[in-house]
């Protein structure tokens, strides 16, 4: 039979689930999280923003968290929600390349700034005189830079590659969206050597920022058992509470999609442990720092308590008609 190669062509999504029997019941799910994951991301950035007691590293290094689960959600799951009404289920080369690279900036960088959130903590915690120093805003929008630029470094350096091998016969992705492995397995050629490559590299981009988390909260915790009052070690754990519960979500998924072998796969399960990280992990994290941080809850209730205000204002301003 011969080989036709179709770099130039389509590929077809599969989706989260292959042919679903209620796929207007799935739209509404994943649809209602998207909203709520982008409503929830974009008010934690608007509270940041406005409320000045806000205006802290920690605070806007969790904005830029939020910046990321926001563009992060938007590559796939707009897609998804379309593919879920449509019959064709179709993306072009370019889109499926573009696709990837933006996955793998937002998910690279997501990695490295939680990691230097935990040295964040680590200074507040340990050092909390030297802090304001320590972590004055240059320092930060290094932070920030080096997150979105190693991001970026890890989509420059696979996209290409992947895109460049040659794609035959069927090209049905058994995915909802382009990730790295369901779309190398149309290739014609042999790709072991890139996947190992690939792998690692992935194992380091998570060995680097796990090795600031585990080495950071590892003399908090010191810290915190020297500490004699109850006081300042319910406020450390406060403090950092909120990232240890985003870390252990987000980097539990990316240890069994870049750190299991191959034999732990299938492709159901990639499936569900994609939309955990690409759905409902954007969607949990402006919660988890929002019901568990007292400040982004006073902030909230004091930009609600000033709508309402203005709000009655305008009522009251609204001349009678007879």
């Amino acid at each position: 039979m011969e080989t036709i190669y179709q770099n130039s062509t389509d590929f077809i999504l599969l989706g989260l689930i292959t042919h679903p029997k209620f796929p207007g019941l799935i739209f509404a799910v994943v649809f209602s999280i998207f909203v709520v994951a982008v409503t929830a991301n974009l008010v934690i950035i608007m509270l940041i923003h406005v409320d000045s007691h806000l205006h802290t590293p920690m605070y806007f290094l969790l904005s830029q968290l939020s910046i990321m689960d926001t563009v992060y959600i938007c590559i796939t799951v707009p897609k998804m929600l379309q593919d879920l009404l449509s019959k064709e289920k179709t993306i072009s080369f370019l889109g499926c390349a573009l696709q990837i690279f933006f996955y793998l900036t937002l998910i690279g960088g997501e990695f490295l700034l939680l990691g230097l959130m935990a040295y964040d903590r680590f200074v507040a915690v340990c050092n909390p005189l030297r802090y304001q120093i320590i972590m004055n805003p240059r320092v930060c929008l290094l932070m920030v830079l080096g997150s979105w630029a190693g991001g970026s470094l890890d989509g420059f350096m696979l996209t290409p590659v992947t895109m460049s091998f040659p794609y035959c016969g069927s090209l049905e992705i058994n995915h909802f969206f382009c990730e790295i492995p369901a779309v190398l397995k149309l290739s014609c050629r042999d790709t072991s050597l890139y996947e190992t490559l690939m792998y690692a590299c992935c194992v380091l981009m998570l060995l680097i920022p796990i090795s600031f988390i585990s080495v950071s909260y590892t003399r908090i915790l010191i810290t915190v058992y020297h500490m004699s009052s109850a006081e300042g070690r319910r406020k450390a754990f406060t403090t950092c509470s909120s990232h240890i519960i985003v870390v252990s979500i987000f980097y539990g998924a990316a240890f069994y999609t870049n750190v299991l072998p191959h034999s732990y796969h299938t492709p159901e399960k990639d499936k569900v442990v994609s939309a955990f990280y690409t759905i409902l992990t954007p969607m949990l994290n402006p919660l988890i720092y929002s019901l568990r941080n007292r400040d982004v809850a006073v902030a909230l209730r004091k930009v609600l308590r000033k709508y309402a205000s203005s709000q009655r204002l305008r009522v009251r301003h609204i001349p009678e008609k007879y």
